[in-house]
């Protein structure tokens, strides 16, 4: 605001602000009633040249002076028509034509008393400009408008500003969160210099650098993959070789000593062999080869015939086994062969990690068309140490294929044992 009043100020013209040329009636009465006082004790030549420098001044001016005894005694302009000398009557005759009529005449005795005589000056009134209070209103109009038009224009303005400014950062949002290709976003083009335009340009720069980390780390995984498979590859050649010389071992004779270990380098050869599957089964699911076959599976008779088959291995290790498994069948959609080794991986951890507990229950639990496998152990928990310790990489191949299947894990796990329940995963179908 202080701004707008002194553009206001600056653009307001001389005559708007108080300088008028044209002086209002009351400046004029207010001038002459003045004067009228001032010549109260005045000579004759006095009183005229006070006459004369008033007729000067307001330039259109018309006046005239008449004495005591009622005579005219000086007038400007000379060819004004006025009465030698005034009676009563042509007085009264004279202020009732004036009063409120054009031009504007004003009336003012010499001094307080009648003695001196009256002066009388008259000005038309297209000569006189509006009253003081007028201008002020013109004014204060004039600064209302103004200010409104300067303000709309600033908001106007300021409006055009951040919309610009709202819509390139909107884009620049948008482009943030679309992701393009490999999910990274795509670099966006920047239109200026400005502080919006140098964010573009850092968020370019931030793309390159995740398509550059991207890359790498594709080429690492290309690379770390191959070499797993080239030495899952390459182990199986001498693995086969030491088991068949095992064999031939087994067929000589020897003594119980020979024997366990024989028997040992089978059960290392046998570790090692599903090590190597395993590995080489992750390197095929990480890389998306392994193949996937879903069929409508009923996963009651599935689940039976493969605790049929690890029931022996429990049994030897002194396992209390229960398998709780309802009568009627329940189909789920997987690949029953990714399933059984889902399985198979989860019971071979509760062999090498709970054998401290003995105990292994497999169990369906059916709620209408909800299902769940539960599989449970009374092993030292997930969090604790146990001898048969490893990478885990049957729990990480379990769970890569539970998540191709559409199926997901929750387990639950403390030092009393671990209950691993597989359910159909909702957010994944």
């Amino acid at each position: 605001m202080p701004v707008v009043w002194m553009i206001v100020a600056i653009a307001m013209p001389p005559g708007d602000r108080g300088a008028d040329s044209k002086p209002s009636s009351s400046q004029l009465e207010q001038a002459w009633q003045e004067e009228a006082k001032r010549l109260a004790v005045a000579s004759g030549d006095q009183i005229e040249q006070a006459l004369t420098a008033f007729h000067a001044k307001y330039g259109d001016v018309s006046l005239f002076w008449v004495n005591a005894s009622g005579s005219t005694v000086f007038r400007l302009p000379d060819h004004q028509q006025l009465p030698p000398i005034w009676t009563s009557t042509e007085v009264v005759r004279f202020m009732k034509s004036s009063y409120g009529g054009d031009p504007f005449t004003v009336v003012a005795f010499l001094g307080e008393s009648e003695d001196n005589g009256f002066i009388v000056m008259q000005m038309p009134r297209a000569s006189i400009g509006p009253a003081s209070e007028q201008r002020g209103l013109r004014y204060t109009y004039f600064i209302l408008v103004l200010t409104f038009l300067i303000v709309g224009l600033f908001v106007f303005i300021s409006y055009i500003f951040f919309y610009k400014i709202r819509k390139r950062l909107l884009r620049l949002q948008q482009a943030m969160t679309t992701p393009g290709e490999n999910g990274i976003p795509a670099p966006i083009r920047a239109l200026n210099e400005d502080e919006v335009g140098r964010l573009e340009l850092a968020f370019n720069a931030m793309i390159g650098q995740l398509q550059e980390g991207r890359l790498r780390e594709a080429e690492e995984e290309g690379l770390r993959r191959q070499l797993i498979a080239s030495l899952s590859h390459d182990l199986r050649t001498p693995l086969t070789t030491i088991r068949g010389h095992a064999f031939s071992l087994r067929q000589q004779a020897l003594d119980d000593k020979g024997r366990e270990s024989i028997d040992l380098i089978d059960q290392k050869i046998e570790y090692l062999a599903a090590l190597i599957d395993n590995l080489l089964s992750y390197t095929l699911l990480t890389s998306g080869k392994y193949p996937y076959r879903p069929v409508q599976t009923d996963i009651v008779r599935l689940v039976r015939a493969c605790c049929a088959h690890w029931y022996p291995a429990f049994e030897k290790e002194g396992f209390t086994a229960e398998f709780d498994l309802p009568q009627h069948p329940v189909y789920w959609t997987l690949d029953p062969q990714w399933f059984e080794r889902v399985l198979d991986n989860y019971f071979q951890n509760m062999l090498r990690h709970a054998s401290a507990g003995k105990y292994a229950a497999v169990r369906i639990e059916t709620s209408g068309s909800d299902a769940a496998v539960l599989i449970q152990d009374r092993g030292p928990g997930m969090g604790g140490t146990s001898p048969g310790a490893g990478a885990g990489i049957g729990l990480s191949i379990a769970g890569l294929m539970l998540k191709e299947m559409k199926l997901k894990s929750v387990v639950e796990s403390d030092s009393t044992g671990t209950c691993i329940r597989i359910v159909p995963d909702q957010t994944n179908r």
